[in-house]
């Protein structure tokens, strides 16, 4: 067809208007909903206005009339999936104000749960993102596994997501006899399913196609944004608290962590993917180190924080995750702040998703792992 026919010269000169879609709100029991407003070219995106707010339900504010014990189990509700490493950045943080020194079997085995749920975290998210680009079978591998370790918890704790298990001191009580042998089958066989994932998605030539060079998130640019967890180290920042900032035994322990290079979708995804193998690393060392003893320390039966300011933070499954309190030397906090870690992950949408087609935009938004209840507390 000739470059200067009718039809050509329609389309090049044809107007064109901008226009507002909403990705969301929509969530099947509505307990992690967020809404993306972005302004759109045809199928690409000009301007992302993430929307947050729907499951706000005033933590910071409900622990000024809680006492330090009741608000640790609403730690466990604000990144539903890192509820242990949640309790334990918390009671550090009134341990710390308290001078409390807690026994070494309890220390070895918070870190064994907090590598459990990170473990539990990355399964879920790894087949729920499959299931987000149309592959469904993968979350049927990802939930299989991840039953299993559904199962320890529930059997030490008597919970299977929303654990209360860590508490001021140490632990709640000591673990079950079937505890040991039962992390160690699980990490024996996700050793050998590790293998299905990879296969599954991420030697699949068409995921890749996807992810790789989509949606680039700069070191400066997360740096800047506060950003933490794979979402920043995709980008190559080397940040992690266990290492930058250890707690507990973390620095007695031998452990990688994994970087990526670009910054892309397809780093943030592989990130994530590695640290399950760094996971399952530090559970088998933590276990060479259980030794028989008590589980929690002498706590005063009514907890006053001496007045003063306190801060903690530790690495939880989406990244940096802190508590700072605020005592006037009573029962209650005088204030109570948490620094989520998907907060500042969500931000950066708008710098990473613009100029990528609307298909582009749910690769990337879940490499970012997002969970609503942790960004808006």
């Amino acid at each position: 067809m000739s470059q200067d026919c009718p039809e050509n010269r329609l389309v090049k000169n044809l107007d064109t208007q901008d226009y507002w879609i909403n990705m969301g709100p929509q969530h099947p029991s509505t307990h992690g909903v967020l809404r993306f407003l972005m302004r759109m070219d045809g199928e690409t995106i000009l301007e992302i206005q993430p929307h947050i707010g729907y499951v706000h339900r005033g933590v910071e504010k409900m622990a000024e009339g809680m006492t330090y014990v009741q608000f640790n189990q609403i730690t466990s509700r604000l990144d539903y999936l890192s509820a242990s490493i949640n309790n334990w950045g918390y009671v550090m943080c009134v341990e710390k104000a308290l001078g409390i020194e807690v026994p070494p079997r309890a220390e070895w085995i918070r870190i064994i749960l907090s590598e459990l749920t990170r473990l539990a975290s990355h399964q879920l998210w790894w087949g729920v993102y499959a299931m987000d680009l149309g592959a469904f079978t993968p979350m049927m591998h990802s939930f299989r596994d991840r039953e299993m370790i559904n199962d320890i918890m529930e059997e030490t704790s008597g919970s299977r997501l929303t654990m209360h298990y860590i508490r001021v001191g140490g632990l709640q009580h000591d673990i079950h006899e079937n505890f040991v042998p039962r992390v160690r089958k699980f990490c024996d066989w996700l050793k050998s399913k590790l293998g299905e994932y990879e296969t599954l998605v991420t030697g699949n030539p068409i995921f890749q196609a996807r992810a790789k060079g989509v949606g680039i998130l700069k070191p400066e640019v997360g740096v800047s944004y506060g950003c933490s967890g794979p979402t920043l180290r995709g980008s190559g920042v080397d940040y992690d608290v266990r290492k930058n900032d250890p707690y507990g035994y973390y620095d007695k322990l031998d452990f990688d962590v994994p970087l990526g290079e670009t910054g892309d979708s397809w780093d943030r995804y592989y990130c994530r993917m590695l640290e399950m193998w760094q996971s399952l690393r530090i559970i088998e060392q933590c276990l060479e180190h259980l030794e028989p003893g008590e589980v929690i320390a002498k706590v005063p039966k009514r907890i006053k924080l001496p007045a003063g300011e306190y801060l903690t933070h530790v690495e939880a499954a989406r990244g940096d995750h802190a508590y700072y309190i605020v005592s006037d030397g009573g029962q209650k906090p005088y204030r109570l702040r948490v620094r989520s870690p998907n907060f500042s992950n969500l931000s950066v949408i708008s710098k990473i998703a613009v100029g990528w087609r609307l298909a582009d935009m749910v690769t990337i938004s879940s490499t970012l792992d997002l969970v609503a209840p942790d960004v808006d507390r």
